[in-house]
């Protein structure tokens, strides 16, 4: 990607950034390990977004 985004691309990428990330551990803890880990977790290199 081009170094050069316009703001709509800049803030869907942001969105993508934040939710690319592991549960907190006290969600684990409120739902009583029933869910363990974020199935939506994406890996920069393996999966791309559809863009």
């Amino acid at each position: 990607m081009g170094s050069n985004k316009t703001l709509v691309m800049k803030k869907h990428l942001a969105k993508k950034l934040k939710q690319n990330r592991p549960i907190p551990h006290w969600f684990r803890l409120k739902t009583d390990n029933r869910i363990r880990y974020n199935a939506k977790r994406r890996y920069w290199r393996r999966t791309k977004l559809k863009l």
